[in-house]
Formats: structure tokens, C-alpha cells, sequence
């Protein structure tokens, strides 16, 4: 039988995040992925370089693929230093992978990294969304929703 799956994943050092995520996009679904990394790679993430702002994860041939993320080469490295926005395998199980790809060819989603982070493990771990993208209608309602929030914080402060 399967482990559960845990409803908030073990972060225990975010090294990047997609902030603007989920402001474009309203999220579905999150998965936790792991990466394919060279030994400069996770040298660089170590020491907090990376960027996910501009990525974006594809499923081609039965694997899921993080594009467009940008880790720099490691100040240290010699030769074998690695490309800093080469294509990233991200590593999930196969019932996983199906199910993406099936929301992503039928129903037009798309894979959205949200964050990269180290769990208590230490393993270099990938926060993966299947969203739908917002039109400019529904981010003007998430402004609205978030400043009545706010304003409600406000109004509960002074009264309460």
C-alpha cells in the first residue's frame, strides 16, 4: 500500500521562489518533485543562488522536465562546472507523470514550479503546480479579495 502523501511538504531551506505563481495562476494541484542535479549544482543552491521566476516544467517521453530555471555556475567550479540554464529532469513516480500529462493535454494546464527548497533529508526538492492561468478579470478579483482581507485584519485590530 502507498504512503500518504503529507498536505504540506518538510521544508527546511527554501533556496528560490515563484511568488508571482500564483498571482498568474490559479493553482490546482501540488506536487513535490525531486531534480536531477550535477554535484556544482547543488553546491550553488547551497550557498541560495537560483532562480525559478521564468521556468516552467514539460512532460516529454514519460519524463517531466524543469525548464528555464537558472542555477549559476558554482564560483569554484573548474572544467566540470555545469551550464546554468540547461533542462532539469525532475524525478516522480510514473502514476504521477500520468496524470500531468493527461491534465496538461486535455485540459490545457500548465506546470508551474513554486518553489526549490532542501528537505530534512538534505535532497534538493522541487514544488510543482498544475495551474490554470488567470485572465486580468481574476487578478483584479485577487486584489480585491486580498485588500478586503487586510482591511478586515485592520477593522478586527482597532475594535477588538
Amino acid at each position: 500500500m502507498a504512503r500518504p502523501r503529507p498536505s504540506t511538504f518538510n521544508k527546511v531551506r527554501t533556496v528560490a521562489e515563484n511568488r508571482r505563481a500564483r498571482y498568474d495562476y490559479a493553482i490546482e494541484d501540488v506536487f513535490e518533485a525531486g531534480i536531477a542535479l550535477r554535484g556544482t549544482e547543488v553546491k550553488s543552491l547551497r550557498f541560495g543562488e537560483g532562480s525559478i521566476t521564468e521556468s516552467y516544467a514539460e512532460v516529454n517521453d514519460e519524463e517531466v522536465w524543469l525548464v528555464n530555471s537558472n542555477i549559476p555556475e558554482f564560483s569554484h567550479g573548474n572544467r566540470f562546472n555545469h551550464e546554468p540554464r540547461r533542462a532539469r529532469k525532475l524525478l516522480l513516480h510514473q502514476r504521477e507523470i500520468q496524470k500531468l500529462h493527461g491534465a496538461v493535454a486535455r485540459h490545457g494546464m500548465t506546470l508551474v514550479p513554486l518553489s526549490v527548497y532542501f528537505n530534512e533529508r538534505g535532497k534538493a526538492k522541487v514544488e510543482l503546480a498544475l495551474a490554470r492561468g488567470k485572465k486580468a478579470h481574476d487578478k483584479r478579483e485577487t486584489i480585491k479579495e486580498r485588500d478586503w482581507k487586510r482591511e478586515q485584519g485592520r477593522l478586527l485590530r482597532e475594535r477588538g
